[in-house]
């Protein structure tokens, strides 16, 4: 079982839980994630890391509170331990030197973008990330963002902070002022496609990373299984970041409301 030390409330839905797992501390990367288990009978649900501190072996862990697993998760308090929790899974970000790389993030999508803002950065490129949420609230990690990134873009649906505006109205505004060499975007699977049509549009490279159903993580069960390319894969060991232009959206889409 593994430890929460620390607790941070983001807004009043999203939270950070900060757990003692020193294993995975050293060996994450940028793009991994866990399978995180509360309780004998709970419900496995996939997690990103968004930080890690090897020195003090504990990794972060970024919450949205959508459902009963999610809330069981959620209502646990420092001190408390989580059950179960495997990592790191799926493959690492493919970090080099592009360019110029917009990351586009949406909602709790900006706590998974964070490792690869500043993976990206540290690989010598100019990084300009696009944050996007509902409402100034939901708005997260601005401050960690804008630590690695050479320009911060926000965009609240309702313009109660940064720009009035989705994420692709904030992405398509710095590609029509500058080159731009890559695209990474995490977020809501309908956010994630239709900055993914967008960038197609202007032939900038895009990865997204999936946030399909999973149950085992490991590849066995097929549950987080797309459509790259007109071919099978799955998010759990073949992602959870692919070349967006070849993800069958709809098909993911129509998926994720299998269990609506």
């Amino acid at each position: 079982m593994n430890r929460i030390v620390r607790k941070e409330y983001f807004s009043p839905q999203v939270v950070e839980f900060v757990v003692e797992a020193p294993l995975i501390a050293r060996s994450r990367k940028a793009g991994h994630f866990v399978m995180v288990k509360v309780g004998e009978k709970g419900e496995r649900i996939p997690l990103t890391i968004a930080k890690s501190d090897t020195e003090k072996g504990t990794i972060s862990l970024v919450i949205q509170n959508v459902g009963a697993s999610s809330e069981k998760i959620c209502n646990l308090q420092e001190g408390d331990y989580i059950t179960d929790l495997v990592g790191p899974l799926g493959r690492a970000t493919h970090i080099e030197n592009f360019g110029t790389v917009i990351c586009a993030g949406g909602g709790v999508g900006i706590a998974p973008m964070l490792p690869i803002i500043e993976a990206m950065k540290k690989a010598g490129n100019r990084v300009i990330s696009v944050l996007a949420a509902r409402t100034k609230d939901l708005v997260i990690l601005e401050e960690q963002v804008a630590e690695y990134s050479d320009e911060v873009i926000v965009m609240t649906d309702d313009g109660s902070y940064g720009q009035k505006g989705l994420v692709t109205n904030g992405v398509e505004s710095v590609i029509n002022r500058e080159k731009v060499d890559m695209c990474v975007t995490i977020g809501p699977a309908i956010m994630m496609k239709f900055v993914s049509l967008l960038t197609q549009k202007y032939n900038v490279p895009t990865m997204a990373s999936l946030n399909t159903i999973m149950v085992d993580g490991t590849g066995m069960c097929g549950a987080c299984r797309i459509s790259v390319d007109g071919k099978t894969r799955f998010v759990c060991v073949d992602g959870p970041e692919f070349d967006a232009h070849k993800v069958d959206f709809d098909e993911m889409l129509m998926r994720l409301k299998a269990y609506n």
